[in-house]
């Protein structure tokens, strides 16, 4: 009986960036193994022998978003200044985006939601924001929970414009500009009201 051929690291990774790629362009109801692995040089046997078939490798997909996200979170700096560290984080936040285009596409794709609507919230990467905001402000769980979906919400917004194209200028001004609006900067004001003198 022939013995079953083995695939390296380096094929499982290529696999991963293919299908991350068709995934994020096409979702999952249209990814082809053929494709995935033409795109990544190997046969659909790599596919099969390394994650299973189509859903293991479209798992697999996920996993590798989810820890390249929190490695990045996880090297975020914990100092003695919460609100610097808020920061941090959400600068982590975009790196890893920006760096990892397709991944963070597949984590946030309707065809991936699974469970009950507060699946995000418990996801452990959630976990590191939300104990930051606690740290930031000292507020309870509860509060600590609403803060940190509306920083979340922030980030993911302006990341995913930026992800698309649609935000002007090069990328350090686009980094200058996510900063600012995680900062509260600029504050929007209401114009001051004019005084309109009677005509004559």
């Amino acid at each position: 009986m022939p013995r079953p051929r083995s695939y390296d690291d380096a094929l499982r990774q290529r696999l991963l960036e293919a299908a991350s790629t068709a995934l994020a362009e096409g979702g999952g109801g249209g990814l082809s193994l053929r494709a995935v692995a033409t795109a990544a040089g190997t046969t659909t046997a790599a596919v099969y022998t390394l994650f299973g078939g189509r859903k293991g490798l479209v798992d697999a997909v996920v996993a590798e978003g989810f820890r390249r996200f929190a490695a990045h979170l996880a090297a975020a700096p914990r100092t003695d200044e919460p609100l610097a560290d808020l920061l941090a984080l959400g600068l982590a936040y975009r790196r890893n985006a920006v760096e990892n285009p397709h991944f963070y596409r597949v984590l946030f794709q309707p065809d991936r939601a699974v469970g009950d609507g507060d699946r995000g919230v418990r996801n452990p990467t959630f976990g590191v924001l939300r104990e930051a905001v606690v740290r930031a402000t000292g507020g309870g769980d509860e509060e600590a929970t609403a803060v940190a979906v509306r920083l979340w919400a922030l980030a993911h917004g302006l990341v995913s414009l930026e992800l698309a194209g649609l935000l002007p200028g090069p990328a350090e001004q686009r980094e200058e500009a996510y900063v600012r609006a995680l900062r509260g900067e600029p504050e929007i004001r209401p114009r001051a009201a004019q005084t309109h003198r009677p005509r004559a």
